[in-house]
Order: C-alpha cells, then sequence, then structure tokens
C-alpha cells in the first residue's frame, strides 16, 4: 500500500481513529511483540465483523486520542497503557468474546 505523502498519511491515520473512537466503545491495548504478520493476518481475518485492530505509532495514537478526551474523559486512562510495541482493538461485541478470539490465536514464541 503506498502512503503517499507524510502529511496525507498522518491526516488520513488521524481520520481513521477519530471514526473508530466514535464508533466503537470497547477498545482493547494488546501486545504486538514477535507477532509474524501471518499471524496478524490470522488474527484480523478471525475478527472480522467483531472487532477492528489498529496498529500505528505510539505518538500519533496518543495524539489523536487526546484530541477525543473532550468526547469522551474515559478515554485518558488508556494513554499510560500505550508504551511499547502496542495495537488498538476497537469492539462493539461482549469483551469476553472478543478476548477469547485474540487468546484463540495466540501462538507460543520459538525458543
Amino acid at each position: 500500500m503506498v502512503k503517499g505523502d507524510r502529511a496525507t498519511w498522518k491526516a488520513n491515520y488521524f481520520v481513521k481513529i477519530g471514526r473508530l473512537l466514535e464508533e466503537y466503545p470497547r477498545i482493547f491495548i494488546v501486545g504486538a511483540d514477535n507477532v509474524r504478520s501471518k499471524q496478524m493476518q490470522q488474527i484480523r481475518v478471525s475478527l472480522r465483523g467483531m472487532a477492528e485492530i489498529l496498529m500505528g505509532k505510539n505518538t500519533m495514537m496518543c495524539k489523536a486520542i487526546r484530541a477525543h478526551i473532550p468526547n469522551n474523559p474515559n478515554l485518558e486512562k488508556l494513554l499510560p497503557h500505550i508504551k511499547g510495541n502496542v495495537g488498538l482493538v476497537f469492539s462493539k461485541e461482549d469483551p469476553v468474546a472478543v478476548r477469547d478470539k485474540l487468546l484463540e490465536n495466540k501462538v507460543a514464541a520459538p525458543a
């Protein structure tokens, strides 16, 4: 996928995360260390219709979340947890069902 220029890509990213924050009431923060692209693809396919995964730069995620704090003050609780290699999973479904679906796709790290 071609990003285009950096300013356009960032603007589109902020629009996308803003739409997700408004549309989905539940957000999971998931660690993505040692997750291969094939495994990430399988996770995305298994969550299709149930949840959306958003990966990106932590600073951009935090900046977009801070912009939406006036609409939803509870989002401020997420900010301290966005550290390291993390992604956001947005969902309207039952949190237990989404968590179970995520754990189904968990693979042991190679030794």
